[in-house]
C-alpha cells in the first residue's frame, strides 16, 4: 500500500533532529505491508524506520510502544522503538503520532517453506508465553477482541450501511454471538492478529523479526492460533472446508512451545467461530444475508459440530 501522507525531506530532517541518530541523509517511502505511512530513513548512524499513524490516537500508539519495549526486554525478535532526546517514544507531526524504529535487515517470504512456517508458529507461541496476563498501559485504547466489542462494531456497521441486508446480517451475527461459549478463565494476553508475510522477516532461512503491531490487542491467546490455522489449513475456493490434518499439525506444533490447557482445547471451536465473526465486521456489506462467505464458514463448522471438531484436532 502506497504512503498516504507525503512528508518532505525537510520535515523528516527536522523530526530526526530530535533524536540522537546522526545527521539526516535521505529517505524513501515503504510501499507495502501497512495501512500506516512508513519511510525508510538513512542517517549518519545507519537506517531507521519512521512510522506515521494515519488512523490511531496517541494513546493507541503508546500502547504499541510500551508493548514492544516490554517484548524487547524479554528478547523477543521485533524492531525496537527509539526514544527521542526528551526520553519519549511517541512524537507528533501535524497532529498525528509517529514512532521511529530500528531497521532490521531481512526478507519477506511470500511462500515460506515448512521449516520457516514452524519457526513462525514457535514465535507466535513465544509471544503468547511472554504476554500472558500482560496488559500494557493504554490497553483500553485498542480494539481488544471480545464479544462485547464484536457486537458493538456489528451494530455500528449495520447502522452505517442502513440497508435491509445489513439489518438481516446483524440479526444473524447477534444470534451467532449468543451461541459462543467463551469462559472467563480462558487465558488472555497480547495477540498480534496480522501474520501477513509482509509482517514477518527471515534471513538466510531463519526467522528474524515480527513487524507491525498495529492490530495487536489484549484478547484470548488462541485468537492468533486460529489465525495460523486459517492461513494454512482453510481451503479457499469452491470446496471451502478446513483441512483438519493440517489444522491438527499446526495445533500440535504450537503446543510444543505453549501447551494448551484443557479449557482451551474444549473451546478452540468457539474461538474459531468468534474469529469468523470478527472477520465479518470488516466485510459487513459483502454478499446476501442468506448466503455470504462468513456464514458459509460458520455453517461448515456447525456441520462438524463441537465434539467432532475436538475429536479431529485433539484425538
Amino acid at each position: 500500500m502506497a504512503v498516504k501522507t507525503q512528508i518532505s525531506e525537510t520535515a523528516l530532517a527536522e523530526i530526526l533532529a530530535g533524536y540522537a541518530l546522526g545527521e539526516y541523509k535521505n529517505s524513501a517511502p515503504i510501499t507495502h505491508g501497512s495501512v500506516q505511512t512508513n519511510y525508510l530513513l538513512e542517517t549518519g548512524k545507519g537506517k531507521f524506520v519512521f512510522r506515521y499513524y494515519e488512523n490511531r490516537a496517541k494513546e493507541s500508539v503508546l500502547f504499541e510502544s510500551n508493548l514492544i519495549h516490554y517484548l524487547k526486554e524479554k528478547n523477543y525478535p521485533c524492531p525496537a522503538p527509539i526514544k527521542n532526546r526528551h526520553g519519549k517514544y511517541v512524537g507528533d507531526y501535524n497532529r498525528k503520532p509517529y514512532l521511529v524504529f530500528e531497521f532490521i535487515e531481512g526478507q519477506h517470504l511470500e511462500e515460506p517453506d515448512e521449516n520457516q512456517r514452524e519457526q513462525l508458529i514457535e514465535k507466535v507461541a513465544q509471544l503468547h508465553r511472554i504476554t500472558r496476563h500482560y496488559r500494557p498501559r493504554y490497553w483500553q485504547f485498542r480494539w481488544n477482541y471480545n464479544v462485547e466489542l464484536c457486537r458493538e462494531l456489528a451494530r455500528a456497521a449495520a447502522s452505517r450501511l442502513n440497508t435491509d441486508n445489513a439489518r438481516q446480517k446483524l440479526k444473524w451475527h447477534e444470534q451467532e454471538l449468543l451461541k459462543l461459549r467463551l469462559p472467563a478463565a480462558l487465558p488472555k494476553g497480547i495477540c498480534h492478529c496480522d501474520f501477513h508475510f509482509s509482517n514477518v522477516l527471515f534471513e538466510n532461512g531463519q526467522f528474524k523479526a515480527l513487524l507491525d503491531f498495529d492490530d495487536a490487542n489484549y484478547t484470548y491467546l488462541m485468537f492468533d492460533l486460529v489465525g495460523l490455522i486459517e492461513t494454512e489449513a482453510w481451503r479457499y475456493g469452491v470446496d471451502e472446508v478446513l483441512n483438519f490434518a493440517e489444522a491438527e499439525k499446526i495445533v500440535r506444533l504450537y503446543s510444543k512451545y505453549r501447551p494448551l490447557n484443557r479449557l482451551e482445547k474444549r473451546h478452540l471451536f468457539d474461538l474459531y467461530r468468534f474469529s469468523i465473526l470478527i472477520d465479518c465486521l470488516w466485510y459487513f456489506d459483502r454478499g446476501e444475508p442468506a448466503d455470504f462467505y462468513e456464514k458459509r464458514k460458520i455453517d461448515f463448522l456447525e456441520s462438524v459440530g463441537r465434539e467432532g471438531f475436538y475429536a479431529k484436532i485433539f484425538s
